[in-house]
């Protein structure tokens, strides 16, 4: 039987703010909670002045270094799970782009495995909590990076199959079909995103009504904000039963925008990293999929200068909110944790160090650099 291990010295970051001069326990892969005293001889472990703060979780992500979760490879999503707990991210969603059906069921298969893998005590990383399927059913009007010849028409039996793991799906409210998939989707327990819409405010709010509780990296891919017609943009910002994604990357969104979303959002605003196969390669053209795609710092383009995803990591989206918004680091961290977690259900166990729940823990420094990374109590970094 393990002993109950204790975090000490260290600033410990909870939903409604930061405690010092008290440590967290741990016990059997769970929180067991915060205490003023640790026994003597206990296993502490010393967070040196630092921050202990909740695993991230990532609900957008494709992949990068070379590795996809399109590629149906269950070594590569293995590997992205060990890679990403040194950014701090504790349980992710691989996600998937818009691709032919028959190669999709094969992403999902090897997701599947890797969901059960990942509850395994020899899995070193990030626990993959089912997947984000961004697409097919979209709109190709707004397919972005997505390919236009592998978009469909909505069809709920395709689904129906590996509903328990896709968690969260993107779809273009306004196209034929969507609103009643969207319905039986919902009902079969996969929580519907818009994303990749030409749809109207007026669209997007029925789409809301039938189901949808997210909306696909916030303004990219979607109809506008404007004065006399909201677009998706307006009726994601502006419906309380919405959650928005957002791209931290200061490129996808300008950060002048970061403070208003806060504001207008608060716990549903979700930060995700939405990276790409070519991420953290070098500068300049890759091979993605026969696509080419040139790598320029945050930027990843396709050579017509479309956005094709991003190079962006969890702990640097954390980074780069809270350095344009001055915000609390517990609330910029819970836009990282908590908000992505009950997104897609997952709240009881994962997002906070509440008692309980799974000991995802980090100890990171004051700018928010990772020293150490636990999932469900065991050290992966």
């Amino acid at each position: 039987m393990t002993a109950m291990t204790y975090i000490v010295n260290g600033r410990i970051l909870l939903p409604d703010g930061e405690v010092a001069g008290r440590a967290l326990a741990f016990h059997a892969g769970k929180i067991v909670g915060i205490v003023d005293e640790v026994p003597a001889g206990a296993a502490a472990i010393d967070a040196r002045g630092g921050y202990v703060s909740p695993g991230l979780v990532d609900v957008h992500c494709h992949g990068f270094m070379g590795w996809d979760a399109s590629n149906g490879s269950l070594d590569e999503i293995r590997r992205m799970s060990e890679q990403m707990a040194k950014w701090g991210t504790t349980a992710w969603l691989p996600t998937t782009m818009t691709l032919r059906w028959s190669v999709l069921e094969r992403c999902f298969a090897a997701i599947r495995q890797a969901r059960s893998d990942s509850l395994a005590p020899e899995w070193r990383g990030a626990q993959v909590l089912g997947c984000h399927a961004e697409g097919p059913f979209i709109n190709p009007l707004r397919k972005g990076a997505q390919d236009g010849a592998s978009v469909q028409r909505p069809d709920i039996e395709k689904l129906r199959p590996w509903a328990d793991v896709v968690k969260l799906m993107t779809v273009a409210p306004e196209v034929e079909g969507a609103l009643e998939f969207i319905r039986a989707a919902t009902a079969l327990g996969t929580a519907i995103s818009m994303g990749h819409t030409a749809a109207t405010a007026i669209e997007a709010l029925a789409g809301v009504d039938a189901g949808v509780t997210h909306a696909t990296h916030t303004f990219n891919a979607m109809t506008p904000l404007t004065h006399r017609e909201p677009g998706v943009v307006g009726a994601a910002l502006t419906d309380g039963r919405v959650y928005c994604e957002l791209i931290a990357d200061t490129f996808h969104v300008d950060p002048m925008l970061f403070g208003l979303m806060a504001r207008e959002k608060g716990d549903r605003l979700v930060l995700i990293t939405d990276s790409i196969q070519v991420a953290h390669l070098s500068d300049g053209p890759h091979d993605q999929g026969g696509q080419t795609v040139i790598v320029d710092g945050i930027r990843c383009r396709f050579p017509d200068g479309t956005i094709a995803g991003s190079a962006l990591t969890m702990d640097r989206a954390v980074r780069n909110f809270r350095a344009h918004t001055g915000l609390p680091l517990w609330r910029v961290v819970n836009m990282a944790s908590l908000y992505p977690a009950r997104s897609i259900g997952a709240e009881a166990s994962k997002g906070s160090l509440e008692p309980g729940k799974d000991a995802d823990i980090l100890i990171i420094d004051g700018d928010f650099n990772v020293k150490q990374t636990y999932v469900r109590g065991q050290r992966v970094f």
